[in-house]
């Protein structure tokens, strides 16, 4: 338990401590951005940025990974606000922090096993393109002085680590060219354009609604699917994490640690969040990796809003596009290019559809759930195909099967049967295959029946354990008037 302790909190502490600073920094313009999407104050983002970002440093299940206030969450919350307000937010955020526990409790975190590498490509990919798409706005267009601030922060970011690495050099970039900016008085859009900072901290208190069915049935279908999106997000965050830093994670108790963090946030004026991909790709790049760089990041937020809320506002947007353009670069699986060519082309393809919808809608859950889906549907289509071979004597006739019989190969399956045999000893052998559900029985079912009709005697061998339990249990052609019976 105590190395335990050790390795995620003081195993790193000066690469965590500069590491948060620096996340700190990137997530007050994202807190505030994502605060105007949903349609609430800067501060209900800033809240929740600090209590998530705290508490999942304690009890979440992926050190050194960030949690905050989030665009795809935020994107979720927007009809809500708009037709009941930010009391009922708060309570849906408490209530899809229940969610999220409970399904921490039930072990969602298994269900990441069925992810497909595809799947988990394309969100990475698309996840790189919204990171990018979103700094557009800051510096396209805007003046000359903006490029050149975004290309000497790009150039900090990427040239400086090569000869001097004791202090992170996004941290490095944001205080010199912040510093520039003011003394030189230059005409830069800043952090505080895109909102008022209060200085003060969150203090607790109850959402302010009614307490009956009514306000549950308002806020439900908020809260699941905040969960759902919370939790696809920072499950798969956390396991790009692992393969980044090499170590494992806990999934579950991840599920439990963010439903926790987000019960407290809506008690404390925050919105719900979820881990974030692009901040915590900053903190690993920045030298974080333990609990420490989570815990430093959501309190040197809190102290920046409190103490240096006159200077954080003047921070340059530019600088900070700069540093996103960089978490979007690093982000971007570039292999993927040659994945394309080398990988099954159903691969390839749901690859590419799980980037084009979370592109489409910005909904980094629905762009997995498509993607999830369409890899079984090419799975099914892979394995539905059956093999019958017909093997026949005068009076004696074998048919062997090699397979999978399911829902998706049973009509392949009937048809490859010549159902004008008649008065033969029939034998189906299923060696080489294996039965999984009631409609597979119900296949084997028909074609045992048909030949009967036609006076035949059939025999069905070769059944491995599990095939003839589920034939025992379900099938009909066992019974001798089964002929007379329709499956």
């Amino acid at each position: 338990m105590i190395e335990r302790i050790k390795k995620d909190w003081f195993s790193n502490i000066r690469g965590d401590i500069l590491a948060g600073i620096v996340v700190a920094l990137a997530l007050i313009p994202e807190a505030i951005a994502f605060s105007i999407i949903a349609g609430v104050d800067p501060m209900v983002g800033l809240y929740a940025s600090f209590c998530i970002a705290v508490i999942i440093s304690f009890i979440g299940g992926r050190p050194g990974m960030i949690s905050a206030a989030t665009g795809a969450m935020a994107l979720l919350m927007v009809p809500l606000v708009k037709e009941h307000g930010v009391q009922y937010l708060l309570a849906a955020t408490i209530l899809t922090g229940v969610i999220q526990l409970l399904f921490g409790v039930f072990k969602i975190g298994k269900l990441m096993k069925f992810i497909p590498r595809a799947v988990m490509i394309g969100f990475v990919n698309a996840l790189a393109i919204l990171i990018f798409m979103a700094q557009v706005p800051h510096f396209v267009g805007i003046s000359t002085l903006t490029y050149i601030f975004v290309g000497v922060t790009l150039l900090i970011v990427y040239v400086l680590p090569r000869f001097f690495k004791a202090i992170p050099a996004p941290l490095i970039a944001i205080v010199v060219l912040t510093a520039a900016a003011i003394w030189g008085n230059l005409d830069l859009g800043t952090v505080g354009e895109l909102g008022i900072i209060t200085q003060s901290l969150p203090s607790f208190f109850i959402p302010d609604i009614p307490f009956n069915i009514e306000t549950l049935q308002i806020i439900f279908p908020y809260s699941i699917s905040l969960a759902i999106v919370g939790l696809v997000e920072s499950l798969l965050t956390a396991s790009i994490v692992d393969d980044m830093t090499g170590t494992n994670s806990n999934k579950n108790k991840e599920a439990r640690g963010q439903g926790i963090a987000n019960v407290i946030t809506g008690f404390f004026g925050g919105m719900a969040g979820c881990a974030m991909i692009g901040q915590s790709v900053i903190n690993v790049k920045s030298g974080g990796r333990g609990r420490l760089s989570t815990l430093v990041a959501g309190v040197f937020l809190m102290f920046l809003i409190l103490v240096l809320g006159g200077v954080v506002v003047q921070i340059p947007m530019p600088v900070l596009a700069g540093i996103m353009i960089m978490v979007a670069v690093g982000t971007f699986d570039w292999s993927s290019f040659s994945y394309l060519r080398k990988a099954p082309k159903s691969d390839a393809l749901v690859m590419l559809v799980t980037v084009i919808v979370v592109v489409a809608t910005d909904n980094l859950a629905l762009g997995v759930i498509v993607g999830v889906i369409l890899s079984a549907i090419f799975f099914a289509s892979k394995i539905s195909k059956v093999s019958v071979k017909q093997l026949s004597t005068e009076k004696n006739v074998r048919f062997d099967v090699s397979g999978q019989l399911f829902f998706a190969s049973v009509e392949g399956f009937i048809e490859s049967f010549d159902f004008e045999i008649a008065d033969s000893d029939i034998s189906i052998d299923f060696s080489n295959a294996h039965i999984w559900d009631d409609s597979g029985v119900g296949a084997v079912d028909k074609v045992v029946i048909r030949y009967r009709e036609n006076h035949n005697r059939v025999k069905i061998k070769g059944l491995n354990t599990s095939s003839e339990k589920l034939v025992n249990k379900l099938a009909v052609y066992q019974d001798p008037n089964a002929q007379l019976k329709s499956h």
